[in-house]
């Protein structure tokens, strides 16, 4: 292998010869997904990456590299306006110097975004013990990506910004996932033949900013946003989840950088945050957001039986169906005015449309039960 010297005088050195030593290895050259939040984490890494591509001659990049974000289509809007921006600049730039990088956004199907679970079909607002928002709209979408680039290259390699210091779960999980012998790579627990290298592991949180507050990302501009963005916000962020083993952390009080809608957290402190610092226009989404939670468990907005037909009783006592038609009605209306008031789209036309098609479908089916 052709080594490229670089003398370590810091850890980001280090982690640096350790990325050009691993994208240079012989034994593999499987493409490269940097899972790319927006976060503080994650802009490190893509950072790490993108100036150790630019270390190499343009002869030696034989590695495709690709970045894959994340929006639920419900993420906090400052955060994914950011986490889009940077995006568009890595992929601008490596363009222009010619890296072979590309990247994508995922978000989840038409039939399974947020808008179209919970005001279509009825889903409840999630809870701790019902949150089936994270696989539909985090999970699965990302998840496709990586396994249609294993498909058409037999594996791949997901770096991911995981570090033991971010919290005592988050350590025992890496510490229960070895690399592979003599190699810097550990198996997927979920994504057969997708392998994870994990190059900022042991960096703790102030090694992290302070490396971003004194270095500008080689794709232009600076950190500052970032940075403001923390501050403001008072939180950690909500990384990108690929299995349901790192999903506890999507929806807890130390992810703040989640979803503007999750019902699962007590108190949104990302937004609180944004409005305390004086961005007053997204009061009206954290009113919304506590809105559905207040309404969720009042048995005059809950359907009796479940979206089969079926009623379940547990342990006895009964467990409500979904919203009825009338709630769904009432949230969506709600949430138009909202939109109008706010001055962004927060529900797309075609989310409308389905929408209003799976009612007329609901109807169809609960008059024709009752006949019979």
């Amino acid at each position: 292998m052709n080594a490229i010297p670089i003398y370590a005088e810091t850890p980001f050195d280090t982690i640096r010869e350790q990325m050009i030593e691993e994208y240079l290895s012989e034994e593999q050259s499987y493409p490269w997904i940097v899972t790319f939040s927006g976060g503080k984490d994650s802009t490190l890494v893509a950072h790490l990456v993108f100036e150790a591509l630019l270390v190499l001659p343009a002869s030696m990049r034989r590695r495709e590299v690709f970045f894959v974000s994340n929006d639920t289509l419900v993420e906090s809007p400052l955060v994914v306006r950011h986490m889009r921006g940077e995006l568009d600049k890595i992929l601008k730039a490596a363009k222009i110097l010619k890296l072979p990088v590309s990247g994508e956004v995922t978000t989840p199907k038409l039939q399974e975004t947020f808008w179209t679970l919970l005001i279509g079909k009825g889903y409840p607002s999630p809870n701790r013990s019902m949150r089936w928002c994270t696989d539909r709209l985090k999970i699965q979408p990302t998840s496709k990506f990586i396994l249609d680039k294993v498909a058409e290259n037999g594996a791949a390699i997901i770096i991911l910004g995981v570090r033991k210091d971010e919290s005592a779960t988050r350590k025992a999980s890496i510490e229960s996932h070895q690399n592979l012998a003599d190699s810097n790579l550990t198996p997927h627990g979920s994504l057969p033949n997708a392998f994870v290298y994990r190059p900022i592991v042991d960096l703790s949180t102030d090694d992290v900013w302070e490396f971003l507050a004194g270095n500008n990302p080689p794709w232009g501009g600076s950190h500052s946003d970032l940075i403001t963005l923390y501050r403001e916000a008072a939180g950690g962020e909500c990384p990108i989840v690929l299995s349901q083993e790192e999903a506890p952390g999507c929806g807890t009080n130390s992810s703040r950088f989640g979803c503007w809608t999750c019902t699962v957290v007590t108190k949104d402190k990302s937004l609180q945050g944004f409005v305390d610092v004086g961005k007053t226009e997204y009061q009206p989404l954290i009113d919304f957001r506590d809105w559905l939670v207040e309404i969720r468990n009042k048995p005059e907005y809950r359907q009796v039986e479940r979206r089969n037909g079926t009623i379940t009783v547990k342990d006895g006592k009964h467990i409500p169906g979904p919203f009825t038609v009338e709630a769904r009605q009432m949230i969506l209306a709600k949430l138009l005015e909202i939109q109008t008031t706010y001055g962004h789209e927060l529900i797309t036309l075609e989310e409308v449309d389905l929408i209003k098609r799976i009612w007329a479908e609901d109807l169809i089916q609960s008059h024709v039960r009752k006949k019979s």
